[in-house]
């Protein structure tokens, strides 16, 4: 990530994935400037002018979907965008992380600021009331086939608007009806368009795949140093990093991942212990982190960049551009990132996977020195073998969990709506493929730092040594069987939290070090 700026200016500032993030973590203040709110005010007036000529347009004085021949009356108006509210508050299931939802809000808020929905300030500015004051609606997870928009969640989203729905506030979850008593507030009353514009719109599968931008960055550094670390405790060779290698076979993924790696292990007594040794290849889980760990970094790449682009994009419809020029296109539709999240999902499990490869291989006992089931006293003890069973488990379900959703289309809206993204989907089983992940690297660390304590009296590298200090902080070294499932809810932690991230980056800084690459920016930045 990146430092972020202390305000935010909707419609007008480029909105990344960290200002997001940002915001949603209330670090940075989000305003609406002068020269932004005539043009909001400009576009409301485009649409209150369509209305007095009484010339059909779609979602303005039309019904919606398969009714969008049906005209309603200049009086009817109002009504007709209060009731698409009520009639598409139709999700089930779980609700979506808070976190998510409030992410929802703030970049539908991006997207109505630009000034081609036809919003109103009035509408707008209560919008920006819910993410200043952290009220969050309670937003079902499923009921949105990614086309049209995300038209159930955003509903459900936008429905205490108009004094309806359930948000959360202060850790509790309280009706709007009493939201509105305890803090005074009256509904809103929509104005013709708006509450298609507030459900129309891919701010449901976009905040999914803002989420997996960080956490899947987050897991794909921390694989870096822990198959780092792995090297290390199985004395792997250091030589398929060699920039001399990769410039053969110059996929930007790869190269960053060799490099990184190659400076984590710069210095290592461990490594230079072995550096003439008979072993001729290591194998593939070893050999090859920059061929798939860079695989995967080149599909989060992707990801990244059309994230960028969604947020600062505007996806509901009709698309005002002026008084004779309304478009009913298709920027609704969620498949630009419905299909890059089912890419991420792969590359997310493919992480898990060869991580599961190398905790098998830790358990071997064909390194010298360490000892099968990485603890010397076995038979009586079963050592860390049933980890393994853990993480066998974890790959597997992450394998069932690829099939991608953008793969898939039932129509809907009586045919009007032909072919759906399935974006929604892609973006809540991407998440949950990660979560699995996060697990599996936690068990990694675990035996990469099981493995290194056979090295003794040898030290690593700077960096990979403070690791493993912080890592016996936590948890100690096992020389008999015990409850390993504190360990692994520990290793979670340190995961989450981004504990051996935080570590690298402050030894850097204190011991003068660079981890930077040629393609720093486009990997490390987000």
């Amino acid at each position: 990530m990146v430092s972020t700026p202390s305000t935010f200016r909707f419609g007008e500032d480029r909105l990344t994935t960290s200002i997001a993030l940002s915001i949603a973590d209330g670090n940075t203040k989000v305003i609406i400037s002068p020269e932004q709110r005539g043009k909001i005010r400009l576009s409301a007036k485009k649409v209150t002018a369509i209305v007095d000529k009484g010339e059909a347009v779609y979602g303005i004085n039309t019904g919606f979907g398969p009714l969008c021949t049906t005209k309603i009356s200049k009086e009817e108006t109002q009504i007709l965008q209060t009731n698409i509210l009520k009639s598409h508050s139709v999700g089930v299931g779980k609700p979506i992380a808070t976190k998510i939802s409030k992410l929802m809000l703030i970049l539908k808020a991006q997207s109505l600021a630009k000034g081609f929905s036809g919003i109103s300030e009035t509408t707008l500015d209560r919008i920006l009331w819910h993410i200043d004051t952290d009220v969050i609606p309670v937003v079902p997870s499923q009921g949105s086939v990614g086309a049209s928009g995300d038209l159930a969640p955003l509903s459900h989203l936008f429905l205490p608007l108009i004094g309806l729905g359930t948000v959360q506030f202060e850790g509790e979850t309280i009706t709007v009806k009493t939201l509105f008593k305890r803090k005074n507030l009256k509904p809103i009353e929509l104005g013709p368009k708006e509450g298609l514009a507030l459900i129309n719109g891919t701010q449901f599968i976009a905040a999914h795949a803002v989420k997996v931008v960080d956490k899947l960055q987050s897991c794909l550094s921390q694989a870096d140093i822990i198959g780092a670390m792995m090297i290390e405790g199985l004395q792997g060779s250091i030589k398929p990093f060699y920039k001399e290698l990769h410039e053969l076979r110059p996929f930007k993924g790869n190269i960053h991942v060799a490099s990184r790696v190659k400076s984590l292990l710069h210095g290592s007594e461990i490594m230079e212990d072995h550096i003439d040794c008979e072993r001729v290849q290591d194998p593939y889980s070893l050999r090859c982190i920059p061929q798939v760990h860079g695989a995967s970094r080149n599909a989060w790449l992707h990801l990244k960049e059309l994230v960028e682009i969604e947020l600062n994009s505007v996806t509901d419809n009709p698309i005002i551009i002026n008084e004779e020029l309304t478009i009913s296109g298709g920027n609704f539709h969620g498949q630009p990132l419905a299909m890059a999240l089912d890419y991420a999902c792969l590359a997310a499990s493919e992480i898990g996977n060869i991580s599961d490869r190398r905790i098998y291989l830790a358990l071997e006992g064909n390194s010298p020195g360490v000892p099968k089931l990485l603890m010397e006293d076995t038979g009586i003890n079963s050592g860390y073998m049933i980890l393994q069973y853990t993480t066998a488990a974890l790959a597997s379900e992450n394998k069932g969990l690829c099939f991608p959703s953008s793969a898939d289309s039932i129509p809907t809206s009586l045919g009007q709506e032909d072919h759906v993204s399935m974006g929604s989907i892609g973006g809540r089983k991407a998440l949950q493929v990660i979560e699995n992940v996060e697990k599996i690297l936690a068990i990694e660390l675990l035996t990469a730092a099981q493995a290194f304590e056979f090295r003794k009296p040898l030290k690593s590298g700077i960096l990979l040594d403070e690791i493993h200090k912080e890592i016996r902080t936590k948890v100690a070294f096992a020389d008999k069987d015990r409850v390993f499932a504190d360990d692994i809810q520990t290793g979670i932690k340190i995961v989450q939290n981004k504990t051996i991230i935080h570590v690298i980056n402050d030894t850097c800084k204190r011991e003068d070090i660079s981890l930077q690459t040629e393609y720093f920016n486009e990997f490390e930045v987000y």
